[in-house]
């Protein structure tokens, strides 16, 4: 196993919490002695003790194992906060109302970010308007190397995610009334993005 929890960071973690090595051994039923000895580097937690060990510090196991405490600040689920996420193994597609420790395919995944359309010709957005809807193109390759992968509008109430494929077209249609942002994702230069002003 490559990634495993550190003694450090549940060191890390439990300083967060206030917490001494005697109230986090006591939370999941092991000694101070065996804290001590993670924490010291000379030994590691069982894996059957990682759910708890979890629960005690207020972290997931997937966050425990990274190393990485992360908090969602977005709590009112302002959906233009939200962020993106793409597999390179499986290519799953991932969005969140904010931040979150994502992982796929036995790898943690780094949100994306985003650029602004127009920055080269092939990452350059039509849109047009057709009575209540925008119709989206790309002239963009579509090539199993090199393609769109999607087209998502963020809306005020959600997202709508159009998943395209190579040899196919790079368009999609959203209805104009909620769109907030547009974003589009190629697997080779990464996720772009256009917000609302720049839509009228």
């Amino acid at each position: 196993m490559d990634n495993y929890v550190t003694g450090a960071v549940i060191k890390k973690l439990r300083e967060n919490k206030k917490m001494t090595q005697e109230e986090l051994a006591q939370k999941i039923f092991v000694t101070s002695k065996a804290v001590s000895k993670w924490e010291t580097g000379k030994g590691f937690p069982d894996i059957g003790l990682l759910e708890a060990l979890g629960k005690a510090l207020d972290v997931s196991v997937i966050e425990l194992l990274s190393g990485e405490d992360i908090t969602n600040l977005n709590k009112a689920c302002n959906m233009a906060k939200g962020k993106f996420y793409v597999c390179p193994v499986c290519g799953n597609v991932i969005q969140t109302t904010g931040e979150a420790l994502i992982s796929c395919c036995g790898i943690t995944l780094p949100p994306l970010e985003a650029e602004a359309f127009g920055s080269d010709e092939d990452h350059s957005l039509k849109i047009e308007t057709v009575e209540d809807e925008y119709f989206v193109t790309m002239n963009h390759p579509m090539t199993k190397e090199h393609y769109i992968s999607f087209i998502a509008a963020i809306l005020d109430n959600g997202v709508q995610l159009v998943k395209l494929y190579p040899e196919g077209n790079a368009e999609a249609r959203f209805k104009i009334n909620r769109v907030r942002k547009l974003y589009a994702y190629c697997n080779r230069h990464g996720l772009f993005e256009v917000d609302r002003k720049a839509l009228r």
